[in-house]
């Protein structure tokens, strides 16, 4: 009878390990001809919710106040970082950088704030940047919508560990590109700050609630992330750091760096002729990429070309016409009044300029 009668109020939605330790119990009982040992059952029945909590705990969906944080700061960092790509590509006109100066131009179009740029086609780490934020936004609602998901716990746990390792990776990043600002480039950007901060706090709302049950795993899993992000950053700074990749400026503070290529008669040629119909570059000081730019001419051609300084702190600085103008990135070119912003090649220039003369580039 009392073994009936455990069979009817005890068995439920068990898991196999808990059927089989149940039916054990009753197996027990059956060989004392139904004397209870009320201890001993009070053990197993005891371990048998320990294991349930346990098993339920691995299946938490983690905390829904922190998703939704999460969530509305990384739509804060697609603001952000859009907006900043928005205006490298010329789509937005000019932001205002809190601090003054042109601190922000200055860190967005160094030689670490361009990820390909070819032919006047520009993609900038701000994108990079957008696309991470993009990511950790779906990764934070979308297990929110039950109806969109069969296994949600195992979907929750999956998002959990992306939500953890990307906004690990991107904390590091912004670290770097932290030190990177002050040290380097020595300028503030305001936006790239915003970006870092946001990066820091959707990793500290990922730790909080995430429901983790093993933060051996946890902090295993981070420190990988952290030594790869780290070591990729180094390589990535080096090698993209002006003054390796090419002679340094001719020790004059605002002055460009020297140009060191050879110029041909059809440069020369090129270059006398963008003069003749008005063409115009402008360049900063501090800009890799305008140095290319006047590589490509070599030397003797450059000092054919009008070019602009429009650094604020260059030499012979024209910040208020290139303000007019309104020069969002470097180089820019003035050509028949229209406004293109890029490294071009030489034939690309000819092109524009309607340059009939030799093109032995």
């Amino acid at each position: 009878m009392v073994v009936g009668w455990l069979a009817v109020d005890i068995r439920g939605p068990f898991s196999g390990g808990e059927q089989e330790r149940f039916e054990l119990i009753l197996h027990t009982l059956d060989r004392r001809h139904g004397k209870l040992d009320w201890k001993s059952l009070e053990k197993e029945f005891f371990a048998m919710g320990t294991s349930r909590l346990v098993s339920q705990r691995r299946n938490d969906q983690g905390l829904k106040w922190t998703r939704i944080g999460i969530a509305v700061l990384a739509t804060v960092g697609v603001i952000d970082t859009s907006s900043i790509t928005l205006k490298r590509w010329g789509w937005l006109g000019s932001l205002t950088c809190p601090g003054g100066g042109d601190g922000c131009d200055k860190v967005l179009n160094s030689a670490w704030g361009t990820v390909f740029q070819a032919n006047g086609f520009v993609i900038p780490l701000s994108f990079i940047g957008a696309i991470a934020y993009i990511g950790i936004f779906i990764m934070a609602i979308f297990p929110l919508f039950s109806g969109l998901v069969g296994n949600k716990f195992d979907l929750a746990r999956r998002t959990w560990w992306g939500l953890f390792l990307t906004s690990c990776g991107m904390s590091v990043f912004s670290i770097l590109l932290m030190w990177l600002m002050i040290v380097k480039i020595e300028a503030f950007c305001f936006f790239c700050l915003l970006s870092a901060c946001l990066s820091i706090a959707i990793l500290i709302l990922s730790l909080i609630g995430g429901g983790w049950d093993d933060y051996g795993k946890l902090l295993f899993r981070g420190i990988l992330m952290t030594l790869a992000v780290l070591l990729g950053g180094l390589i990535w700074i080096s090698a993209l750091d002006p003054n390796s990749s090419y002679a340094a400026s001719n020790g004059n503070v605002g002055s460009p760096p020297i140009v060191r290529s050879f110029s041909g008669p059809s440069q020369v040629s090129l270059a006398k002729h963008l003069t003749e119909v008005g063409a115009v570059m402008y360049s900063a000081y501090w800009c890799p990429h305008c140095h290319d730019q006047k590589e490509l001419f070599g030397k003797e051609a450059v000092e054919e070309l009008v070019v602009v300084e429009c650094a604020l702190d260059g030499i012979n600085s024209q910040h208020a016409l290139c303000n007019e103008k309104g020069i969002t990135g470097f180089p820019a070119w003035e050509i028949n009044g229209e406004i293109d912003s890029g490294v071009h090649s030489l034939q690309e220039l000819a092109k524009l300029s309607n340059y009939k003369g030799p093109r032995k580039f």
